[in-house]
């Protein structure tokens, strides 16, 4: 038995699905992580029970897609999914089969898998079943889809971003024959549901290898037809590798002249993806025009102080660049780094006036942070007293 794959539970799963006369082997990303010598996430195990035998076997378990033979166990307070071997029909829609057919046979459950190097089942003693060469494939690091590619992506469109996705995660090159058929059928990828791709994204960008990700997408006509993608990647290409997704999406927009609202619209983005986005983008128009001022260095955080600026000499790279110590001593030079370091308060401003409360205390906090941060007051109680009772008296 194994014992450096998966979990406990899992195997236990399997092997007590084998004790009751039935196939379970693991399959898909994690077997081929596994052979790549990385974490394996995401277990998945098959098995030639049908999911009403799956339910007598054990006790608790949870029918989270049993039309198409997946049935979720709960074994030592883990989840565990297990789907049954299938065949699946034609896919009208390019994301569903129009039907599904229930097999005991491993290899045609394998058939319909995407790429060989995810078509590898491990059995519970550590036999690897690799049916279609994949294992040469990983050796090899070539993406290839398994049997004919033109029906692969024809079942399933979101295969073709797929493939682009594992040249960045893996460094891989996409076989020839398959990298032929996703030109020949990149226009089914408007047909996709905007939250599969963006899933998909945000792995390429945090790849490998995002540059080649980049340049299959522009060989290959898909950039045409997803939901927003610069025309030219020659940009795009200049600001990668990416840490986070999120300046991933944030490349997109600037290398592609994008507003953050066309990109959060396009990809669905989340509100935390659409602030960032917002920071960013108003950061590089003001940094693209001339250096950061000190409402610049200000308002925004460390993080996309050093992003623009690194987005700016990216695409821009004849221009004047400063530094990350540079950046980081103009904003630890501030008088404060936010509104919540000023030393008086709304209820100072009432005191020292004798007026009402209203909405003009916030409307002179917003005067007096501003006189502070430009050095035209110092953040204390005395001094800011006397600069707002001097300026209020003014404008009265």
């Amino acid at each position: 038995m194994i014992e450096n794959f998966g979990t406990k539970a899992s195997r236990d799963v399997l092997s007590l699905i084998e004790r009751n006369g039935f196939e379970a082997v693991y399959v898909g990303g994690a077997v081929r992580d596994y052979l790549l010598g990385t974490i394996a996430n995401d277990i998945d195990i098959a098995t030639s029970a049908l999911p009403a035998e799956i339910k007598e076997i054990f006790p608790h378990t949870i029918d989270v897609g049993i039309d198409h033979g997946t049935v979720l166990i709960v074994l030592k307070k883990e989840s565990i999914e297990v789907t049954t071997y299938r065949t699946e029909g034609q896919y009208t829609d390019f994301r569903h089969p129009d039907a599904v057919a229930f097999v005991r046979n491993l290899r045609e459950d394998l058939l319909r898998r995407d790429f060989t190097i995810n078509a590898f089942a491990l059995t519970l003693n550590g036999e690897l079943i690799d049916l279609f060469d994949g294992k040469k494939d990983l050796s090899n690091k070539v993406i290839r889809a398994v049997g004919n590619p033109t029906e692969r992506f024809k079942e399933d469109a979101l295969r073709m971003v797929r493939a682009v996705r594992f040249s960045s995660t893996l460094d891989f090159t996409i076989e020839t024959k398959t990298k032929t058929a996703i030109v020949e059928n990149a226009t089914q990828i408007q047909y996709v549901s905007v939250e599969r791709i963006k899933t998909e994204m945000d792995k390429l960008f945090v790849g490998k290898n995002p540059v080649a990700a980049f340049s299959y997408i522009q060989e290959t006509g898909l950039c045409k037809y997803l939901p927003l993608f610069p025309s030219s990647t020659k940009k795009l290409i200049a600001t990668a590798p990416y840490q986070e997704p999120e300046v991933g999406w944030a490349s997109l927009m600037i290398a592609g002249d994008f507003t953050p609202f066309a990109v959060v619209n396009a990809y669905k983005l989340s509100n935390a993806e659409k602030h960032f986005l917002l920071e960013v983008y108003d950061a590089y128009q003001n940094r693209r025009e001339k250096l950061f001022t000190i409402d610049d260095y200000y308002r925004f955080d460390m993080s996309v102080l050093l992003l623009v600026e690194n987005l700016n000499h990216c695409i821009n790279p004849n221009g004047i660049y400063l530094t990350a110590i540079n950046i980081e001593r103009q904003k630890k030079s501030l008088p404060i780094q936010s509104y919540n370091d000023i030393t008086i308060s709304g209820k100072d401003l009432i005191e020292w006036t004798g007026e009402s409360g209203g909405r003009w205390t916030s409307e002179w906090l917003s005067k007096i942070e501003r006189a502070i941060v430009h050095g035209e007051c110092e953040n204390t109680v005395i001094t800011i007293r006397e600069w707002f009772l001097n300026e209020f008296k003014r404008e009265r």
